[in-house]
């Protein structure tokens, strides 16, 4: 079977986490803060807080900006549960904008037009987690202009896109939102086995971050509210939790991040072979903006053949059973049966629908070869 993704793992990667595991050092050991610092290096981002999952980044970020019970959290419905769940996590209130479907990332027009309706009623967000849908990013400039219009904190989904560029910076930047989460579950671009970051340019959020990852607790005396008690001495300020990423998995994550543009390189070239071989076929892949760069976590396309899209389980079930991995990215999160009691109607998101039903993912991931390509190419090809 031709997996959608996975892992890869060179020599260097495994001396790296042996390096740590004959160490002193497992869990908070000096790999986290090296790993932090390159990944602040690379995107410029002030501050990175390594974390043990995208979803507990995703949460921490959530807690960071305040969200609380009463508040509005908006995202895309075309994403992994995670982007709406860090909502609920903090008692929020969850709704989405519906997509674009040349780019499958947040629709800017039906953003704009419902946090006009969402103003009307006293209703609007408080934090939009914009998702960075396969790796090509969404136009964090224009949500931008909207949050200072509208007065909304900005978060960005960043899972599929490490490594990717917007406007001629790296995703991560947080030019144009609060905070950024990156992802390194093994099918993404970088892994650490299981592991994300949150990068921020704000001093305050990184600050409630690095507490909220553990317990809360503080060890530095500058930020005592009692008098210390001796060097065994430590304070919790505030309901953390254990989100810490250990050095283990920062080693493996550090050494995979020197390969990260090549990796992306090597994903662009595979997807334009894609886009050559299957041209001629009444399908649509995701349109990447001029002024971005994608990072391909995934290579979905959308098929506009009615007679396939009717029939998208025949056509799935016969491309695994010849070999082929294909997915779906993703269900739309409104159609969870745990959402079912939030009461979204389906009519309400037209573009997220089409793309459910039109959307397949095919494998995608540096390791393949030339023969694997035009293997599932042919494939594809033959069930049209």
């Amino acid at each position: 079977m031709i997996n959608y993704g996975k892992q890869h793992i060179t020599d260097q990667d495994i001396a790296s986490v042996v390096e740590v595991l004959k160490s002193d050092w497992l869990t908070q050991g000096p790999k986290v803060p090296t790993f932090e610092k390159s990944l602040s290096s690379y995107t410029g981002a002030k501050y990175v807080s390594l974390v043990n999952s995208a979803t507990s980044a995703l949460h921490l970020a959530c807690m960071a900006l305040g969200l609380t019970k009463g508040d509005w959290l908006w995202t895309s419905p075309i994403s992994f549960v995670a982007s709406s769940n860090c909502g609920l996590y903090c008692s929020a209130n969850i709704d989405f904008i519906d997509i674009n479907l040349d780019t499958y990332n947040i629709d800017i027009d039906a953003l704009n037009e419902k946090l006009t309706i969402a103003e009307s009623i006293g209703n609007l967000p408080k934090v939009v987690v914009v998702v960075h849908m396969c790796g090509s990013p969404a136009d964090t400039k224009a949500i931008h202009e909207l949050s200072k219009k509208y007065n909304f904190k900005i978060i960005e989904d960043a899972s599929h896109a490490v490594g990717a560029k917007y406007r001629g910076l790296p995703v991560g930047s947080c030019l144009y939102s609060d905070i950024t989460i990156f992802s390194f579950h093994p099918v993404k671009i970088i892994t650490s086995a299981e592991g994300g970051a949150i990068l921020t340019n704000s001093e305050y959020i990184d600050h409630q971050l690095k507490s909220y990852r553990s317990h809360g607790i503080t060890k530095d005396d500058v930020n005592f509210k009692n008098p210390s008690e001796g060097p065994w001495y430590y304070e919790q300020h505030s309901l953390g939790f254990n989100y810490r990423m250990n050095d283990i998995q920062a080693a493996l994550g550090l050494s995979q991040f020197r390969r990260v543009d090549s990796i992306t390189s090597r994903r662009n070239d595979l997807a334009t072979k894609y886009k050559e071989i299957l041209k001629n076929l009444p399908i649509k892949f995701q349109n990447v903006s001029d002024d971005s760069y994608s990072s391909y976590h995934l290579l979905s396309l959308r098929i506009i053949s009615e007679e396939v899209k009717n029939n998208k389980r025949y056509f799935f079930e016969n491309l695994l059973k010849l070999g082929v991995g294909v997915n779906l990215h993703y269900i739309p999160i409104y159609r969870q049966p745990y959402y079912s009691r939030f009461g979204f109607e389906y009519k309400n998101f037209p573009n997220a629908e089409i793309y459910y039903q039109e959307a397949i993912t095919l494998p995608l991931y540096p390791e393949l070869s030339s023969k694997d390509i035009k293997y599932i190419c042919k494939s594809f090809c033959s069930l049209f």
